[in-house]
């Protein structure tokens, strides 16, 4: 049942609603029109005498056809996000109060719109959800109530999205409990399924039906329940894209849940929707949510999940983008890869792939989220494929590779790694050695920089070449720096991919990790001339957060070329810009057609 513009546009607006769990005297108990009033109810002294009146009260108002119903589920909404924790009222039979509600609004379509009664499924899912949020004995009080199929009911989206939102995010919240995984495990079918269309589909119907019409189509209690009654068009468009963000990203935690399990992998881990997950971001309205790369990296846990990730080439170059960015996410990027690398039935399909990319971040030393030392592990997955390895872990048909690219970046680790560091030890065992050659190369350095300012850029990538063979491992801010000014001339010369390689080496080799500013600027305008919007958002976004105090402490003003970067990589990359882009297509299709059956009814 989908409700209709015409029919609730003469609800009133929240700001009344929004302050009634402020001021439960909102009406005396003299003038309320029922005996088992919940807003009179909470505010009854005696505590034996209370609790009896609030069990009848949650059998009585799913009855009655009060007014008040929403003033009261508005306040029980506050209370439970006030102490989520409390188990009074769910103990007194709230639950059961709240599925019947929403039974009642699926099911009852005169009753839904009367009076205000739009907003109650809303309340009541909100309320489920909350209550359940953290404690496994409030979830089973909720599963023994039977709140389930009323939630799966609004998440097939018998009303609208908003109740979608609240349905899966109470859902996702009741599945995280191993205790009563089983009890949900019964509809789980039904609800990978829910899941995966609502994670596809959530945004473009977000857009299309409320953020891409005119004010005046927009619905009214919509309207209300973003902004709380007190916002404008942009507070509205504002909040629906973050409404938006987390229904796709409750919908993946809902997936989690049931494939950290190993359930429904087959239902989940088809190519089509492993495609579209590894665009699934979240974005910067969601950044604490993993959003897609999060649901691959649980995947990637599983035998099947290991397999069918490395099947889909998307996913895989999703990664590898992920794991040289300056995302928060990046090393969940990383720790896919590694884990498909340390599975020799998926080794051999991404290694042409992964490695390239990896090779970059073996000097990764500093800690990204709940990692660190990332190098060494990279280091060490990726050697056993070389042919002088002594560690024999693999079978030898997958021990190395035909591809040139792949192999000279195992060629160029292998020197850095073994080769050059145990080199290193024996020669410049001495301060003063590795003090001389310092000097030499910042000697060199300063010769490259000359070149380059003087137009010579492809000698100046010589000069910062010999300067970094020459650099001992251990100087890693003068490597760093070489690596950012040998991208710099990679990016003059209109080669993205080696600036991309370049200024990557430099950003692991800052410390911390990804916070040396000229090499992320560098970075993100490469990112540019190749497209990858998001990339270079997530460069910029970074490179401000580093230099956003000087060393003062004051405020400095940010570049206009990095905000206009900014302002064009937002527009690009934003969770609409896809949904945009397949409205137009539509349009222009259509037009397309229709144009054509013009011409064919002329001729």
């Amino acid at each position: 049942m989908k409700t209709t513009a015409t029919s609730i546009t003469n609800t009133p607006p929240l700001s009344k609603l929004a302050s009634a769990p402020k001021n439960f005297n909102h009406q005396t108990t003299d003038h309320c029109t029922s005996p088992w009033c919940f807003l009179c109810t909470i505010e009854e002294p005696n505590p034996l005498l209370r609790r009896a009146k609030l069990i009848r009260c949650f059998k009585d108002i799913p009855l009655r056809h009060d007014l008040d119903h929403v003033l009261a589920l508005s306040s029980m909404w506050h209370m439970a996000m006030n102490q989520p924790d409390d188990p009074e009222l769910p103990s007194l039979g709230i639950f059961t109060c709240m599925a019947r509600l929403i039974h009642k609004g699926v099911t009852d379509k005169e009753w839904l719109l009367r009076d205000h009664n739009i907003y109650i499924p809303y309340y009541a899912a909100h309320i489920v959800g909350t209550y359940t949020m953290s404690r496994a004995k409030l979830a089973e009080m909720a599963i023994r109530s039977g709140v389930v199929p009323p939630l799966i009911e609004l998440l097939r989206g018998r009303i609208s999205w908003v109740e979608q939102r609240v349905a899966v995010r109470a859902l996702g919240h009741l599945a995280s409990y191993d205790a009563i995984f089983e009890s949900l495990a019964v509809y789980e079918g039904e609800i990978i399924r829910l899941a995966m269309e609502l994670a596809r589909t959530c945004l473009r119907v977000v857009y299309s039906s409320f953020v891409g019409v005119s004010e005046s189509k927009r619905l009214k209690y919509l309207c209300d329940l973003l902004t709380r009654g007190v916002g404008g068009l942009e507070t509205e468009n504002r909040k629906a894209e973050e409404w938006a963000s987390q229904t796709q990203c409750w919908s993946l935690y809902l997936l989690n849940c049931f494939a950290s399990k190993e359930r429904a992998l087959d239902l989940i881990c088809k190519q089509q929707f492993l495609a579209e997950l590894s665009s699934m971001w979240g974005g910067l309205v969601n950044h604490s949510s993993p959003a897609g790369v999060g649901t691959i990296r649980i995947l990637c846990y599983s035998k099947l999940g290991r397999d069918r990730v490395a099947e889909c080439q998307k996913v895989v170059e999703c990664l590898c983008n992920l794991s040289r960015s300056s995302d928060d996410w990046q090393y969940v990027g990383i720790d896919c890869l590694l884990l498909l690398l340390k599975d020799v039935d998926t080794r051999f399909r991404v290694f042409d792939r992964a490695v390239p990319c990896l090779v970059d971040l073996a000097e990764l030393r500093g800690r990204l989220g709940n990692r660190s030392n990332l190098g060494e592990a990279i280091t060490k997955t990726l050697l056993v494929s070389h042919p002088r390895s002594t560690e024999i872990k693999l079978p030898s048909q997958f021990k190395y590779t035909s591809c040139k690219a792949t192999q000279r970046a195992l060629e160029e680790l292998w020197d850095m790694k073994v080769e050059r560091r145990n080199k290193e030890r024996r020669s410049l065992a001495s301060q003063e050695r590795i003090e001389e050659r310092r000097v030499l190369v910042g000697l060199i350095r300063q010769r490259g920089s000359h070149l380059f300012w003087l137009g010579k850029v492809e000698k100046a990538i010589e000069k910062y070449s010999e300067a970094l063979d020459k650099c001992p491992l251990g100087l890693r801010k003068q490597r760093m720096k070489l690596y950012s000014n040998r991208g710099q001339c990679h990016l003059v010369l209109g080669d993205h991919d080696g600036a991309i390689r370049d200024t990557t080496r430099a950003l692991c080799l800052s410390d911390p990790p990804n916070s040396h500013g000229k090499s992320l600027w560098r970075r993100s305008q490469a990112y540019d001339m190749k497209g990858m919007a998001k990339e270079s958002l997530m460069d910029c976004v970074m490179f401000i957060n580093i230099g956003s105090l000087d060393k003062g402490g004051k405020r400095t003003k940010i570049p206009y070329c990095v905000a206009r970067m900014i302002s064009k990589q937002m527009e690009a990359s934003s969770l609409f810009s896809r949904t945009c882009e397949l409205e137009q297509n539509d349009r222009h299709r259509i037009h397309g057609q229709m144009s054509l059956g013009s011409c064919s009814r002329a001729s």
